[in-house]
């Protein structure tokens, strides 16, 4: 296929080129021969004929004779008449050439590089739309320009790199006739060649000049536009966020450019010996190739310095996320530099350095770096590649001389003391040398491991508020957060530590635990200080503080049934009552507790009355310390409740909203047989579990009940009432076979135990007992079942003489 068939089948927009190229003169190299001569046009050397004046003759003499030709079928064939002028037209209009015919060779050529340059740019936009399609399928606008430049910047590399061969071979034609003339005739020709050579050369500088320009708008889109893009990618990833701050993309445009620009230094420098070899009056190459140097140097320079990045932000192996360094304990980080030059491989070494302009601040901390220190760029280290200082085994030490630890000017606290880690770099490649730097985003460096939650609510609230990454000041006057970005924030907490983040009615919950009850929280704003320094209302403890315990306790124990879905987990007492009472009976969800500092959960069920009345219960939270003694999908499996005649049977029948319980959770349910099982019901038979005095009935965890003095408090309150009104409200604490099995467990006998000893609920125990002259020994002799159930029933009897409400114990 010849080349103008190729040029017919373009698409309309490059037709349209097509057209405007040949309309722009169309007396010059009009379309018309174009079209009817294109076999014989493409089939002849320009190149050669623009140099060569007698090569150029012969291709005229060719013309002229194609067009009588082509006037000749039009005549035989009846062609149209108004071409048959026009042919005759435009053999007479290249007559003028008649004395330069080299000079119509030079058009033509130009016409035909015009239309490879038009079928390139229409193949490319091509390709890259099936890799859009294949690969990016949400590329940007701006990526697609980025990319339209890029491929406009190394057409224009190809073409000069052809340019300059063509001056080349021009300048060698010319100084060979010079130094060969013989004949004073041959100063003509001379001449004609010496003009020639001045005008390529001014064309020649003229397109250094449009590809610079070309270069200068990439990389105002690069370092502009797409470097703070993935900065902002990579800030909000540290943090949580879904974002991929992948540098595929950002090297590979970084690397093109870089290497367009280093390819015009060379041709520069070939410049440079050409205006060596022959030079004249008003040689161009002596007033502007200095000042196109200068410009290519500029840009290579703002390139390579925009290039050297810091790919992974300073982390600790173990730590709660980046950003968070501990003294004396190693963290690694990653520099990258976004140019790849092979050559360059192990030449260049990066130092690491830290608060490399730190404030002069009273009592700001200075630090030691120590390890190793000093790495070389290499592609060895790099899975895509690229040219990589990889620190692995770095750490810190404070300097102990200045001002006191964690005290400063500005009255921060240790977390609130931002720090930055720098690294320096030199690059030198063919007579350019250029001193680049890079920086971490900052980093809280804490001393202990207790300081750990708090630093991180820092790097939160700093990566999701501040856009400049210097500013370690920030916490100086720290400002406020809209609830859209901290509900987001909060979310991508979930997100990056399990695989589910917190969905509306989540965050609802959370915001009226911030705001109180809105109409809507959009224009709810907080504090730094309410978000991690001030305690929460009725609590001992922040904001930052409860919400981080939840989610270590989600993460080291409920992570399956987060992902899952069947923890409701953010939801307030009111708003679970509301929705389990329009539930089936048995009908329960899980709810996170709002009173326990490091995370708790626990489970609610709706009952009914005879008469219709539903009635929400609720046990005490399960903690870690319960949690890592039993799976959470076992106690909801084993959990039970003592109805009518004692009999135990677990209420829980369907995870809200209707699934059956074995269904949702009976995946993660243990298989246990033989001893092992026997020792598990042993462990889960003798804790003790009471019901609240809510009316919805809260009922303590079956975990360490007796071990835990603060655990059993409640229940005196609950076994004593010191009115009518307070019986009225309270639930009542049963004794049963668990206890006693726990008592035996421990080899107790209450007879000869001094009441001082005693938690006081075990002391009225011991009382009741004696004064029903039970001469039960809490040891290896257990009266039989039947005396602990008269003993129960007795029991029952004994409180309910005090007017208590006969409620059922929970297991």
């Amino acid at each position: 296929m010849t080349q103008w068939e190729q040029v017919k089948q373009l698409e309309s927009q490059y037709l349209q080129k097509v057209d405007e190229l040949y309309m722009r003169n169309h007396e010059e190299f009009p379309m018309d021969v174009r079209h009817y001569l294109a076999q014989w046009v493409e089939s002849q050397d320009w190149l050669r004929a623009s140099q060569d004046p007698s090569a150029a003759s012969i291709l005229f003499q060719a013309l002229l004779e194609n067009l009588d030709h082509q006037h000749s079928r039009f005549v035989q064939e009846g062609e149209s008449f108004l071409m048959q002028r026009n042919f005759r037209r435009f053999k007479h209009n290249f007559q003028k050439y008649q004395e330069q015919p080299w000079t119509l060779a030079n058009i033509i050529r130009w016409y035909l590089e015009k239309e490879v340059e038009i079928l390139r740019t229409a193949q490319l936009a091509e390709q890259v739309q099936m890799l859009q399609v294949q690969q990016n399928p949400v590329e940007t606008d701006s990526q697609r320009n980025i990319e339209r430049k890029m491929s406009e910047l190394r057409k224009k590399v190809q073409d000069m790199e052809h340019n300059v061969k063509s001056l080349e071979e021009q300048q060698d034609e010319f100084d060979f006739k010079y130094k060969t003339r013989v004949m004073e005739e041959q100063t003509k020709i001379l001449q004609y060649l010496l003009n020639r050579l001045d005008i390529s050369r001014k064309a020649l500088l003229s397109e250094m000049g449009a590809l610079l320009d070309t270069a200068k708008e990439l990389l105002t889109l690069l370092v502009l536009e797409e470097l703070p893009e993935w900065q902002g990618r990579q800030q909000r990833s540290c943090i949580g966020a879904p974002e991929d701050p992948c540098l595929n993309q950002l090297e590979s445009w970084f690397t093109a450019e870089a290497d367009c620009l280093f390819q015009l230094r060379k041709f520069l420098r070939k410049i440079e010996e050409l205006q060596g070899k022959v030079t004249y009056e008003r040689d161009p190459f002596k007033s502007q190739k200095p000042v196109l140097e200068r410009r290519v140097d500029s840009l290579l320079t703002e390139l390579l310095k925009s290039a050297f990045v810091v790919e992974t932000q300073p982390a600790m192996p173990q730590g709660k996320g980046p950003l968070v360094l501990r003294t004396n304990v190693q963290f690694s980080v990653r520099t990258r530099l976004l140019v790849k030059v092979p050559e360059l491989n192990h030449a260049m070494k990066v130092t690491v350095s830290i608060d490399r302009d730190a404030p002069q601040v009273k009592g700001y901390r200075r630090f030691n770096v120590l390890g190793n220190s000093s790495k070389a760029l290499n592609m060895a280290e790099s899975t895509s590649g690229g040219m990589v200082a990889d620190f692995r085994h770095l750490t810190l030490k404070e300097q102990k001389a200045g001002g006191g630890k964690g005290v400063n000017d500005m009255s921060l606290s240790v977390t609130e003391e931002l720090h930055i880690i720098d690294f320096e770099t030199v690059f030198k490649l063919h007579g350019l040398s250029v001193t680049l730097w890079a920086s971490s985003l900052p980093v809280v460096i804490i001393s202990n491991s207790s300081q750990q939650q708090s630093a991180w609510a820092s790097v939160l609230w700093f990566n999701m508020l501040c856009s400049l990454p210097k500013n370690v000041g920030f916490f100086g006057s720290s400002p406020v957060a809209t609830w859209p970005q901290l509900a987001q924030v909060l979310s991508w907490q979930f997100l990056s530590t399990t695989k589910r983040g917190l969905e509306a009615s989540q965050l609802n919950m959370i915001a009226q635990k911030l705001f109180d009850k809105q109409k809507t929280y959009d224009n709810c704003r907080i504090t730094w200080a309410k978000f991690s320094k001030e305690m929460v209302t009725g609590t001992s403890f922040t904001f930052w503080a409860w919400f981080d315990g939840i989610l270590v306790l989600v993460k080291n124990y409920l992570e399956n049934l987060w992902n899952d879905g069947c923890i409701m987990g953010f939801v307030s007492k009111g708003r679970e009552k509301i929705l389990l009472k329009k539930k089936q009976m048995g009908t329960f969800l899980l709810r996170f507790s709002e009173s326990i500092k490091d995370g708790g959960i626990t489970f609610s069920w709706v009952e009914y009355y005879l008469d219709g009345t539903a009635n929400v219960r609720t046990v005490e939270p399960f903690t870690k310390v319960d949690l890592s003694q039993v799976p959470f999908s076992e106690i909801i499996r084993n959990f039970q409740i003592l109805q009518a005649e004692d009999i135990p049977e677990n209420p829980l029948k369907f995870l809200y909203p209707n699934t059956p319980k074995d269904e949702a959770f009976g995946k993660y349910y243990t298989e246990k047989n033989g001893a092992q099982d026997l020792m598990y019901i042993k462990y889960i038979k003798t804790k003790l579990v009471f019901v609240s005095k809510e009316n919805t009935s809260e009922a303590k965890s079956p975990m360490n009940t007796l071990s835990d003095p603060e655990a059993m408090a409640p229940m005196n309150d609950l076994c004593m009432p010191h009115s009518e009104e307070a019986a009225a409200s309270d639930s009542i604490l049963l004794p049963s076979d668990m206890l006693m099995d726990e008592l035996a467990d421990h080899n107790l006998l209450l007879g000869d135990l001094d009441p001082s000893d005693l938690d006081p609920t075990l002391c009225r125990l011991q009382d009741f007992l004696l004064d029903m002259n039970d001469p039960m020994m809490i040891g290896n002799d257990l009266p039989p079942a039947e005396e602990q159930a008269a003993a129960a029933a007795a029991a029952r009897s004994n409180f309910t003489s005090h007017n208590l409400p006969c409620s059922p114990s929970l297991y």
